[in-house]
């Protein structure tokens, strides 16, 4: 006669066999499946970084700019990432404003990233999108709004988050002429990109029918522009430079290289709106945006980074989900599969917009309400009431596809 075996030693037993090996419906002994393997899905940041010169204190960029973004939508990644076995990470080189970007993108691919948000000039893009084509790599552009980069000069590995000057301008001419304020004057800077953006607001004015009475440039003489005497030089310089202007409704102001449009608002001659670069801003992204769940996105990052959240936050915040998005629907980490999966009809982006956003076949640009505020709110959102489109209202900021230049490759 056997001795019984103490209860405790006799459960033990039993879990354990239990652990090891359990048994189907018929009885057959099978053996526990393994966890599956998860899979890490790199994503490159590069960007090109120098301190940079502004006239207001206040309107220095944060030294993260744009990576804190991409590394809170890292951590929105890995939250879903768990559940479908999938690690992602971030990678971020810098380079200088000049800088050459081949070399150091080639180091991103080294490290095995195939998926890379790139903060960089349009020529510093253009110098790295046919190598990340040829090596099968997907870029996400977050900081160029070249309207070229989207038309004579696009690719078919280039997404473009970031939106355009004419996007930029369309959404502005648009909340003007919902105003009845339709007759403007440009003042614009002597750079190049005070230019470009010169030349958005005059294609957004032809567009909509707002009449530019009159442009004027204001020359960069090289002032020391944050000494004392160099601020005032300037401030003094507006009103004179505004007198004798043609009856107006509102001045425009282009100036991208930070030269003179902070001091236009309370200095022209007569007392007239300043909408542009300055004053009412046309942008993807304000740091006062509440509406369609921004506020949850907004505390969220000020507790995550003890800031606000930039334009370029938000578009790097956006380029890292789209690549989470697109590797969750398609289940893997094949770079032209999840091309090929963002550039269809099924691909879409919540970015607390108000809508899901997706990216235009012709050019790669993702479509999105273009936001107008002034240092402290949310004045308006465009595409205004009113300006309709056959297939999406959000295409009547920007070029449309019938205007073009664009033929991916």
């Amino acid at each position: 006669m056997t001795s019984a075996v103490p209860g405790t030693l006799a459960a033990f037993l039993c879990f354990f066999s239990l652990t090891v090996n359990f048994s189907d419906a018929t009885g057959q002994e099978t053996v526990a499946k393994p966890e599956k393997e998860t899979t890490e899905i790199k994503i490159g940041y590069l960007r090109a970084y120098a301190p940079q010169l502004t006239l207001s204190m206040l309107d220095l960029p944060p030294r993260d700019e744009g990576v804190a973004g991409a590394e809170v939508a890292i951590g929105d990644n890995n939250t879903t990432g768990k559940f479908t076995n999938q690690k992602f990470s971030l990678d971020v080189t810098e380079i200088k404003p000049e800088g050459d970007a081949v070399r150091a993108f080639e180091d991103l691919i080294a490290k095995g990233d195939r998926y890379v948000v790139a903060d960089l000039s349009a020529r510093q893009l253009l110098s790295i999108a046919d190598i990340a084509r040829d090596k099968g790599v997907l870029i996400f552009n977050v900081g160029a709004t070249d309207d070229s980069l989207r038309e004579e000069d696009c690719r078919i590995n280039v997404f473009h988050i970031a939106p355009t000057r004419s996007m930029l301008a369309d959404a502005l001419a648009q909340y003007l002429m919902v105003k009845k304020w339709p007759n403007w004057v440009l003042l614009y800077g002597s750079h190049e990109q005070d230019h470009l953006y010169a030349d958005a607001l005059r294609r957004a004015a032809t567009r909509f029918g707002g009449q530019i009475v009159a442009e004027k440039e204001f020359k960069d003489t090289g002032t020391a522009r944050r000494t004392d005497t160099g601020a005032t030089q300037i401030q003094q310089q507006i009103s004179v430079f505004t007198q004798d202007l043609p009856e107006h409704d509102v001045v425009l102001v282009a100036d991208e290289s930070e030269v003179f449009g902070t001091y236009v608002p309370y200095r022209t001659w007569t007392p007239r709106l300043v909408a542009g670069t300055a004053g009412l801003v046309a942008s993807s992204w304000h740091p006062a945006s509440e509406q369609w769940g921004g506020i949850q996105m907004q505390s969220r990052f000020l507790k995550t980074t003890s800031r606000r959240m930039l334009s370029k936050d938000m578009s790097a915040w956006t380029a890292v989900r789209a690549v989470g998005e697109a590797t969750t629907r398609t289940k893997g980490d094949d770079a032209k599969k999840i091309g090929d999966y963002i550039r269809s009809d099924d691909f879409s982006v919540a970015a607390f917009k108000g809508q899901k956003l997706t990216f235009r076949k012709w050019n790669l640009q993702l479509r999105q309400p273009i936001l107008l505020g002034d240092t402290k709110s949310v004045v308006s959102t465009s595409p205004q009431e009113g300006y309709l489109h056959q297939v999406s209202e959000l295409d009547t900021l920007g070029v449309d596809q019938p205007e073009t230049k664009c033929a991916l490759k």
